[in-house]
């Protein structure tokens, strides 16, 4: 079996970060490890408080896994602070594990901030150019790429700065793009893929850009090509947000397991025991 790291902050109300990550490891079948750099308090309406982990501490939690367990791969989330994404980047680096997925996390769907601003600069700068690919929204290509992206032509523009940056694939989500038709466009350094969608109509996604990167690095591991690891990830999450869940007064969470409920005749938005 697959061995996962998922480096990322913990979320109270388990939509996103760690907690999906993990439950999107397990319905991929692979195993799931946890290296957490920040607790959070959190529901679906907002982040009440964030206590970053120390980075000796969160380096210390990578060895303690790797030097036993050993990884076929890791994402990134939510790192918080340059030390941490510091140290994140010397332990990936001293690993030399080619799959690894980056995740750049920034602010979460309630508008709280996840990366201090000068954290920006050490990811550019030690993590990307580790990365087998990075998976930003809109706003975030914005931010690493330093233009404004409004639209496809500004996803390519966008897509080639960042991947100057050292990652070897840049997969830039269009799902802030308006309008019905959404694209999410890879680009390798010489070929753009784009992968076009019907817009999902629901207000609960929590945890969208962290259950699709789980997704993606998953697949990987498990030898998937990237174009193909990107059409099967997206697969799952038409799935897993046509099932959302609406729990909570804000955004809900989607609905991680709900391939395996369809799979075995369930109404994946009732649950209960499937096997």
């Amino acid at each position: 079996m697959k061995r996962l790291m998922t480096i990322a902050g913990s979320d109270s109300g388990g939509g996103a970060g760690i907690q999906a990550d993990l439950k999107t490891f397990a319905v991929f079948g692979v195993y799931g490890m946890s290296v957490v750099t920040a607790v959070t308090a959190q529901n679906t309406q907002r982040v009440g408080a964030i206590l970053p982990v120390s980075p000796e501490l969160v380096s210390l939690q990578i060895r303690m896994v790797t030097e036993d367990i050993g990884v076929d791969g890791i994402k990134t989330g939510m790192l918080g602070d340059t030390g941490v994404v510091e140290a994140v980047s010397r332990e990936i680096a001293a690993l030399k594990i080619p799959n690894v997925v980056v995740d750049p996390v920034m602010v979460a769907k309630s508008g709280d901030t996840l990366l201090r601003k000068e954290a920006v600069k050490a990811m550019t700068e030690f993590l990307l150019p580790l990365a087998q690919v990075v998976t930003p929204n809109l706003p975030e290509a914005s931010i690493l790429a330093g233009i404004k992206v409004e639209s496809i032509d500004d996803i390519k523009k966008a897509c080639r700065r960042i991947k100057d940056l050292g990652p070897r694939h840049v997969l830039v989500k269009g799902g802030h793009l308006p309008g019905e038709d959404i694209v999410d466009i890879l680009f390798d350094g010489e070929h753009y893929h784009s992968f076009p969608g019907k817009r999902i109509h629901t207000t609960h996604t929590h945890g969208t850009g962290c259950t699709f990167s789980a997704a993606l690095c998953a697949l990987s591991a498990l030898g998937y090509p990237m174009v193909q690891a990107v059409t099967e990830a997206r697969r799952y999450m038409e799935l897993v947000l046509a099932h959302a869940l609406a729990l909570g007064k804000g955004h809900g969470p989607t609905n991680h397991l709900a391939p395996l409920f369809l799979l075995n005749g369930k109404d994946p938005m009732a649950g209960g025991k499937m096997w």
